[in-house]
């Protein structure tokens, strides 16, 4: 990300592999489940949606902030457990 300043890695977690189906304008009820209009990415509560590595927790921490705000579902930061804090990157 541009808060990172192209440092680390980023990984998305998450992929859209569910179809969502609409039969056309002005069709009469009935004669089977409509053509596939998109893709959407189902969120369950728990999901890990994105991983980062490679930089400090302070810039990891606010890129991921800044994130979340474009995000229309509530996140929260989670740290490895093995992670070291002192460790600069």
């Amino acid at each position: 990300t541009r808060y990172m300043r192209r440092q680390g890695q980023v990984w998305v977690r998450i992929f859209p592999d569910k179809p969502i189906t609409k039969k056309p304008a002005e069709v009469r009820m009935g004669k089977g489940k409509g053509n596939p209009e998109g893709y959407v990415a189902p969120v369950t509560p728990g999901r890990i949606l994105f991983e980062i590595e490679g930089v400090s927790f302070e810039v990891a921490q606010e890129a991921l902030r800044l994130a979340a705000q474009k995000l229309p579902v509530t996140t929260k930061f989670v740290v490895r457990r093995d992670y070291d804090y002192d460790k600069k990157s």
